[in-house]
């Protein structure tokens, strides 16, 4: 049995070792594999999926994509006339893949976001399942040769609420794909809990005496706050139930805050915030596409033909040509996600520095933009509204103020969030987690529970 967090940003399982919880190192990847999937054509991505299943799975899943297996065993036998190899690459190997020809093959970056996405038509749920179980089943081999031994129950960690417009329709949408995808790739049971009880499960293991924990949950694409009664006497209780005192979830989260900084940070640098020739601002719908890597509607407007024809005319109608010239560069090199990933290091590098320089090589020789602390909390001063928002209604649904405050995930590194949170209960106690692994030991804990 495994806690598995399928993350937004990455992915970790652990196991309980002399009753603690101890994250996998696997293979090349280390604990945490980031959520990345890259494939030369979208279209072998089932193909790949088919054959990494067994013999009974097979006969089934080839009854479910007849059509869609039979279009992939066309794009493979072009891709090897063309001598292009057909394999599937994850984490940092699909990032780099990406990277080195950013114009050609497919690139995902965290499909979690899309799962409660609203008016997805079956053909994308199928896509996105199959990108799902590709994932987890990447990971569960991993897992297994790393243990050696065979893995079939796992803990899958789950927002309050996930990315979508439609509540709970959205969130079923969301645990059908991965629900169908776990068992898909071998999981026999499968169980879900939410992220920021698991992290507070993992918390609570340090405590000595009863408290009232907020729990601050920032992933990669939501935030969710848990207020729930913590303490040693309560660890060991099968039911949490009438423990969890309130819960709230948005959907912001580390994304949010690499497109933001993204967004105000570089653009600039491409021409927002500059002038036309008529003496009006240069329209910023196209900028702000252009980095919405967790939007379908927007990334296939940004990189439709019709788009491409208005960029060309901006430019002939802007001040500074040069300038947006470099957004149509990112339209006909496809390198939104190569944009937001510079954010993203710059977010990670601001964790611990005042300044850090982003290279844009790729669309000017030389150029460079200077990002610091001030620039990211300016950037991000919306989203840092909405996850206090969340969690005074946390404390408001609780009716009662919490001991301490619990921050984890990936963006709780960042010192102008942890100042941000002190700031807006000063008179709590404010303890920041292990920002990736609280999460997946939390998630194993209760497969220890559960399962045993």
């Amino acid at each position: 049995m495994i806690g598995f967090d399928y993350g937004t940003s990455n992915c970790a399982v652990g196991v309980m070792e002399n009753g603690q919880p101890q994250i996998l190192s696997l293979a090349g990847h280390g604990r945490f594999v980031p959520s990345t999937l890259y494939a030369p054509s979208r279209d072998i991505i089932v193909n790949w999926l088919h054959g990494r299943l067994s013999a009974e799975q097979q006969q089934e899943f080839s009854k479910q994509r007849s059509f869609a297996l039979q279009r992939g065993q066309a794009v493979l036998r072009e891709l090897k006339l063309d001598g292009i190899v057909s394999d599937l690459s994850f984490g940092q190997q699909a990032l780099e893949n990406y990277l080195e020809e950013p114009e050609e093959g497919y690139y995902i970056k965290s499909p979690k976001s899309f799962l409660g996405a609203s008016g997805l038509q079956p053909a994308q749920i199928n896509l996105f399942e199959d990108i799902v179980a590709a994932m987890m089943s990447n990971i569960k081999t991993l897992a297994e040769d790393k243990l050696q031994r065979e893995i079939s129950k796992t803990v899958i960690g789950r927002p309050v609420n996930f990315q979508g417009l439609k509540g709970e329709e959205s969130n079923r949408q969301a645990i059908n794909v991965l629900t169908n995808a776990a068992k898909r790739v071998g999981f026999k049971e499968v169980e879900f809990q939410f992220e920021p009880v698991a992290a507070g499960f993992a918390f609570e293991a340090t405590l000595t005496q009863e408290k009232r924990v907020l729990v601050v949950d920032i992933g990669g694409g939501t935030t969710d706050c848990s207020m729930i009664l913590m303490g040693p006497n309560l660890k060991q209780n099968i039911s949490r139930t009438t423990d969890l005192l309130a819960h709230t979830g948005v959907r912001v989260g580390g994304n949010d805050f690499d497109i933001q900084l993204a967004l105000k940070g570089i653009m600039p640098s491409l021409g927002m915030n500059g002038m036309l020739k008529s003496g009006k601002p240069v329209p910023d719908n196209s900028f702000r596409q252009a980095v919405a890597i967790n939007n379908i509607s927007a990334q296939t407007d940004f990189y439709s033909p019709s788009n491409r024809r208005f960029l060309n005319e901006l430019i002939l109608d802007s001040e500074d040509q040069e300038s947006v010239a470099r957004l149509l560069k990112v339209h006909d090199n496809k390198l939104s996600y190569q944009l937001v990933n510079s954010a993203e290091q710059a977010k990670i590098s601001l964790s611990e520095n005042n300044h850090h320089i982003v290279t844009l090589e790729q669309l000017t020789a030389g150029l460079t933009v200077e990002l610091s602390g001030d620039n990211m909390l300016n950037a991000v001063t919306r989203e840092l509204k909405q996850i206090a928002d969340l969690m005074h209604e946390a404390i408001k649904l609780a009716n009662c103020q919490p001991d301490v405050v619990f921050v984890t995930g990936g963006t709780a590194k960042s010192p102008v969030l942890a100042k941000f949170i002190q700031n807006e209960l000063p008179n709590t106690e404010l303890v920041i987690g292990d920002h990736f692994g609280s999460v997946t030991a939390g998630l194993t804990r209760w497969a220890e529970r559960i399962f045993s």
